[in-house]
């Protein structure tokens, strides 16, 4: 900030999606002296206990307006904003955090939570920071994307209420700047309905930079002038102090990463990620193969989660593991029909399209406005084959278990990772469903353990799946 000729020039730094580990994060954002961070999903990957140690131990505050505590509108974490002088002027910051958390996180890690509806939320806060706060400047700074594209306004995914950056823009009056999160997306140099957003990323690979004017009017300030840009931390020299404060969590994190585990034996390497998902293959058999022996359940679907997932070579160990394997996912075994898994796979098949020279390639929505390659599933302990050539709603032409039909009205145990059962990614099929059996245990040491205690894991693949084109039986 500066100031100068009845002029104040505010500088806002945000920075993007870490999903770190939230004690060196928690360090490295008090050295720099953040002066707050907004919850996001993840922060409840690790439990309450964990989360409220880490906002305990912070030197800044930790925000979020719409969790609240169970039956009330009580946030939760106590601080739903945060308010801040420059020159004379007063900027406060009220944080949001997208309610669909409780569509993905394990229950136990939320319980006495409530995760109300962002908007309505900023309606009621973002008055009270103008009227009783005497706000200059309302910042949004929402863990959530934009559900609409924020050129056209046309709807860019299905609207479920994990991104709802468009309505808030659309719908909130007061609001001067939205910084978002949560879906990884590059946004910058964009105003929609008079607010500056910028959305900058993921994985700390850049920062977004909001830059206000602020002009005195009839003994007020005003927004005289905005802007937003990304700034990209490549050649950027790391801070020597803030190296030094990691050190010792990046030297434990690399010796954990090279830990050995054990040895494939064939091959369980990815050279084509979209033949991977057109046809069963030794790795996806594999990660199915360990949902199925640790659950108990006959039936098992996982996902190649990004274009990146190297596979396994022959000597795995923990790195291996955790990049094929990239989320922190326990397993649930869930009781579905057979109509609802029918339908399961439907969703699947909309992953395809076909070209005009007849080559499967990926549907545009699962790639833009980012790549949700994790929302397309393969599945073992049943046998079907997609027909991506047919109508959306009409590509699952065969569908048996153990050799028979599906039966539409039949029950099957099915085990799957908890973002998938709780009917993340669209499949709404899945929501509500009994659950016959939780594990919560992340996905990536079930992985791990499985091959230590085998030592040598050989690559199968019983071809029980496939998408082609043109079927005939």
């Amino acid at each position: 900030m500066f100031q100068a000729d009845g002029q104040v020039r505010i500088t806002i730094v945000e920075t993007s999606d870490l999903h770190g580990s939230l004690l060196p994060v928690r360090l490295a954002l008090s050295e720099l002296k953040f002066d707050a961070a907004v919850i996001g999903n993840h922060e409840f990957n690790y439990g309450l206990d964990v989360l409220n140690k880490a906002i305990g131990e912070s030197a800044f505050a930790w925000l979020s307006a719409n969790i609240v505590r169970e039956g009330t509108e009580e946030p939760a974490f106590g601080r739903p904003y945060v308010i801040r002088e420059f020159g004379g002027a007063t900027v406060a910051v009220l944080g949001l955090t997208t309610p669909y958390i409780p569509n993905w996180e394990n229950p136990s890690h939320i319980q006495g939570l409530d995760f109300i509806d962002a908007v309505e939320t900023a309606k009621r806060w973002v008055p009270y920071l103008r009227e009783e706060r005497k706000a200059d400047v309302v910042v949004i700074s929402y863990h959530g994307g934009f559900e609409s594209d924020p050129v056209t306004g046309v709807a860019s995914e299905r609207q479920t209420g994990e991104n709802q950056g468009y309505r808030l823009c659309m719908e909130v009056s007061g609001i001067d700047v939205l910084l978002t999160g949560h879906q990884h997306r590059e946004l910058a140099g964009l105003t929609i309905n008079g607010v500056t957003i910028v959305q900058p990323g993921h994985l700390g690979q850049q920062a977004g930079i909001v830059k206000l004017t602020l002009e005195k009017s009839g003994g007020r300030w005003r927004v005289a002038d905005k802007s937003s840009e990304l700034l990209s931390v490549s050649g950027i020299v790391p801070d020597p102090d803030i190296v030094a404060l990691a050190g010792p969590y990046e030297a434990a994190a690399q010796v954990w990463l090279d830990t050995p585990i054990g040895t494939i034996e064939g091959d369980m390497t990815v050279r084509d990620p979209l033949l991977i998902r057109t046809k069963d293959n030794a790795l996806i058999e594999f990660i199915n193969k360990v949902q199925m022996e640790t659950s108990g359940a006959a039936i098992s679907n996982t996902a190649l989660f990004t274009d990146d997932s190297p596979g396994f070579p022959a000597q795995v160990t923990m790195r291996h593991i955790v990049s094929n394997y990239i989320y922190p996912n326990t397993l649930k075994v869930i009781r579905i029909t057979g109509r609802d898994m029918a339908a399961a796979l439907e969703r699947n098949a909309t992953y395809f399209t076909v070209g005009d020279d007849g080559a499967i390639r990926i549907n545009p929505k699962f790639a833009v406005p980012k790549p949700q390659h994790y929302n397309y599933d393969m599945w073992e302990g049943i046998e079907y084959t997609l027909d991506v050539s047919r109508p959306e709603g009409s590509r699952v032409v065969r569908l048996t278990h153990r050799g028979q039909p599906v039966d539409p009205d039949g029950e099957y145990d099915v085990v799957m990772n908890n973002y998938r059962a709780g009917g993340g990614g669209d499949y709404t099929m899945y929501a509500g469903k009994p659950v016959v059996k939780d594990i919560p245990i992340d996905m990536s040491e079930l992985i791990a353990s499985y091959i230590l205690e085998r030592k040598t894991v050989k690559a199968t693949v019983d071809g029980n799946w496939e998408v082609v084109t043109g079927f005939r039986g």
